[in-house]
């Protein structure tokens, strides 16, 4: 008698069992032999040894579909699980490059949306630092989040880091109330806005209580040494030169860091330079690095924000 534990975390579990459990009664029905139960985001076999890989390999089957594609008809399903040559699972990589990075609490799922956005994929799956510049809206805080917490259901990395400077955009740190945390709290809720649309509150609770996610500002970062995570900086056109440069070099040898900026939005002192144009000018050949130019083509919030980047760029100068 052999048993395995397969967790689902990397899917959407309700597509995996089916409504009313109708897949899950398709994978019991193909192996009769075998006792299946399920629980959350878990299925347990148990069995004889040959029954349970056989079915354990239907599963990664199923569960590759899955993470590529986003849904799977029960049609399909049982055609996977009754295909002896495991030549069900087609080369998705071609038919269908919007695919899911994220399934988020209640079966959302979180996607590469535009061109630019599925190209930060790409790069990021490639290289271990990308540079993605861009206008607000265009998505580059929320699709380097997904990708992320994709790492990290993936267990590629054991954690995520996500970093911004505390920089005020035209008001004072000093005349808002509470501790430092508290008034540092609102320069960091975009990335709690995002997390929050990617992983049920229970489970991120659990990982922030555990720093298996870290949010911090960037000065917290000087004299640490980031492996195994994902690491993002936000906001980095607010970053220092001496800051970019710091939080380059704490990056470990087994991490991925991702870098967002909107270089039209500057909130630092009059005598204080950004340092992310300078990195990406002087960084941008170097191999292992990518980077990644958004513009008003990718903004996916309210169509007006796409009509009012285009108006202030045409009128710059005024």
């Amino acid at each position: 008698m052999t048993e395995t534990i397969i967790n689902l975390d990397s899917i959407n579990p309700i597509e995996f069992f089916g409504v009313n459990n109708g897949k899950l009664d398709l994978l019991k029905k193909k192996f009769p032999l075998l006792k299946i139960l399920s629980r959350g985001t878990q299925l347990k076999l148990s069995g004889s040894p040959e029954e349970v890989s056989t079915a354990e390999e239907k599963i990664g089957q199923i569960v590759k579909y899955l993470e590529r594609n986003g849904n799977l008809t029960e049609n399909y399903f049982e055609q996977i699980l009754g295909d002896e040559e495991g030549t069900g699972i087609d080369n998705f990589s071609d038919r269908n490059p919007n695919e899911v990075l994220v399934f988020g609490p209640n079966g959302r799922t979180v996607r590469a949306r535009t061109a630019n956005q599925k190209k930060m994929v790409n790069l990021a799956d490639k290289n271990d630092i990308v540079f993605a510049i861009g206008p607000a809206g265009t998505g580059k805080t929320y699709t380097a989040v997904a990708l992320a917490v994709r790492a990290l259901k993936n267990k590629a990395i054991k954690k995520i880091i996500l970093t911004r400077p505390a920089v005020e955009a035209g008001e004072s740190l000093g005349f808002l109330p509470g501790d430092l945390k508290e008034k540092i709290d609102p320069y960091l809720r975009p990335l709690y806005d995002a997390l929050d649309d990617m992983i049920p509150a229970e489970k991120l609770s659990y990982y922030m209580a555990n720093r298996i996610i870290e949010i911090a500002p960037l000065a917290y970062m000087r004299g640490r040494t980031l492996d195994n995570s994902f690491i993002i900086l936000d906001e980095a056109q607010n970053a220092t030169d001496l800051q970019i440069k710091m939080f380059l070099t704490r990056i470990g040898a087994s991490a991925k860091a991702i870098i967002t900026g909107d270089l039209t939005q500057i909130d630092l002192p009059k005598n204080q330079k950004s340092g992310l144009d300078k990195a990406t000018r002087i960084l941008r050949n170097i191999d292992g690095i990518g980077y990644v130019e958004l513009d008003e083509e990718d903004v996916v919030r309210h169509r007006l924000v796409k009509a009012i980047i285009k108006a202030y760029d045409a009128n710059k100068d005024l």
